[in-house]
């Protein structure tokens, strides 16, 4: 999405528990009783009309054993199987990218040491009879084989359609039938204070349920600025990962994806990924096979009262403008340096994070307008929101995006700044390394710059380069001031 959000981290030392009085309601301090009048009421002095006013219906609790009943069977356990890698320095024997390591200090060796296999597991949910599963892109991530166990304990080897990182969305599809399905709600319409229900298979338990209530809405984590979180206090453990999070009707409104931790266990905060940006990023993935995400072009911070006073605000609310990206949609609008994007369609921005969900939600090339603070004055402009540059892609084999393929690199072109940063006119900016890329030495952060000598600009012409060689070919790679050629073995 890229809005760059300045946000304090959180504190190491986790959140302190605060102790709260417990006082009696309207309704029971019409009955009590005064001991010093002989045990006679005491004479509440609101109105009825008023009292009436602070009480609250109470709410009936949902039928859990229904929800689990209803959608156990829906409910699978993910298996992931994947090369794991240890590395010394003294491994730059004889690789081919040891110069560029020359004098400087080395946290990661591109030459594996040692290789094993790393398992992992984490649970997802069927949204279609034919077999179509989501679940989290960090649960699959890295994954060279994928298996998908029901309820019934039958197992199938899984196809990963595709995964996004930043939403930490991934669609998976495995070869059935006839399979039980979940029905997916409407995560706009929970409210603060709503039953939810969490099925997973925490540590691999299967056919785990736990409930609570929803306690936040559009939560923002540190990094994590594009996906508005549903924050809940039900537990949620190792495991949990990519397991539904059912409303009170038993319908899916998210996917449980994080919890808040200073212990590595369950503390009370969970956060799960509204169903309605679940839903949209999988349609992308199975139309496209690739996820396309909306790009305003601004860094933007949070405001304190210190800001909120120098410009003139009477509440520290909205998201400050401090860099505009040039030729972005931000810089199309008209969009400013201190200036502060006080809502997105009408609906106010609270905070730096808030900002990067509202874009982050919207469709590339939509219109959408922000009302903005500047000089001291409101001012309501129209955007055309953007997209990543030139989009992004997997070069792969069979576009499973567990599997390396024939060269197992994830690029993107470079954009403008990148271009003058790096002091070159075109290339590939290397997001990910798996497979023989990996293997040669090539790591995220690389910017390749020819294949055999020919110049590339985009991953399509890389994809057409790479398929018209049958064994090897040799990519030219720069990292930092170095470069060098490569010589990657095909798939």
């Amino acid at each position: 999405m890229q809005i760059h959000t300045r946000t304090l981290v959180w504190s190491a030392a986790g959140l302190l528990a605060v102790g709260t009085a417990t006082g009696l309601s309207a309704e029971a301090l019409l009955q009590a009783k005064d001991p010093s009048t002989g045990g006679a009421a005491l004479v509440n002095p609101a109105t009825p009309a008023e009292t009436s006013a602070h009480l609250v219906a109470p709410m009936t609790a949902p039928n859990y054993r229904a929800i689990v009943a209803q959608n156990q069977a829906a409910v699978v356990g993910i298996t992931t199987a994947g090369e794991m890698k240890t590395s010394s320095p003294d491994d730059f024997d004889g690789n081919p990218l040891s110069q560029f390591f020359q004098g400087m200090p080395m946290p990661r060796s591109p030459m594996p040491r040692n290789r094993g296999t790393m398992h992992a597991q984490g649970s997802g949910f069927v949204i279609t009879p034919d077999g179509l599963v989501l679940t989290n892109a960090h649960v699959v991530d890295g994954a060279k084989d994928v298996t998908v166990k029901l309820s019934d304990h039958r197992e199938f080897r899984a196809k990963v359609l595709g995964a996004d990182r930043l939403s930490d969305i991934a669609v998976l599809k495995i070869d059935a039938h006839d399979l039980p399905t979940v029905r997916l709600g409407d995560s706009d319409q929970l409210g603060v204070g709503d039953y939810v229900l969490a099925i997973g298979e925490p540590f691999g338990l299967e056919e785990t349920a736990t409930a609570g209530i929803v306690s936040a809405k559009g939560r923002s984590l540190p990094g994590e600025g594009y996906v508005p979180f549903i924050q809940t206090d039900a537990a949620v453990n190792p495991g949990n990962s990519g397991g539904p999070l059912f409303d009170e009707s038993g319908a899916v409104v998210g996917i449980n994806a994080q919890i808040y931790s200073t212990s590595g266990g369950y503390e009370g905060v969970s956060f799960a990924i509204p169903i309605n940006l679940a839903v949209q990023v999988k349609n992308q993935i199975v139309k496209n096979g690739k996820v396309v995400h909306a790009r305003l072009g601004v860094e933007v911070q949070t405001l304190d009262q210190s800001l909120a006073n120098s410009f003139k605000l009477t509440s520290p609310n909205g998201a400050l403008v401090a860099k505009v990206e040039p030729d972005s949609a931000a810089a199309q609008a008209g969009l400013k340096v201190g200036d502060v994007i006080l809502k997105v369609d009408g609906k106010p921005i609270v905070d730096a994070g808030q900002l990067s969900a509202r874009i982050g939600a919207e469709v590339p090339g939509d219109k959408t307008s922000l009302d903005v603070w500047r000089d001291g004055k409101a001012v309501t402009m129209t955007v055309t929101i953007g997209s990543a540059p030139n989009g992004s892609g997997t070069l792969q084999a069979n576009g499973g995006a567990n599997e390396p393929g024939r060269l197992g690199l994830l690029l993107r072109p470079l954009n403008p700044e990148e271009r003058q940063q790096a002091g070159v006119s075109g290339g590939l900016v290397v997001e990910d390394a798996q497979g023989h890329a990996a293997d040669a030495g090539i790591q995220a952060g690389d910017v390749v710059l020819s294949v055999d000598g020919t110049p590339v600009q985009s991953v399509e012409q890389l994809r057409k380069l790479v398929h018209e060689h049958d064994k090897q070919i040799a990519l030219l790679v720069q990292r930092g001031n170095d470069r060098l050629f490569v010589p990657v073995t095909l798939g």
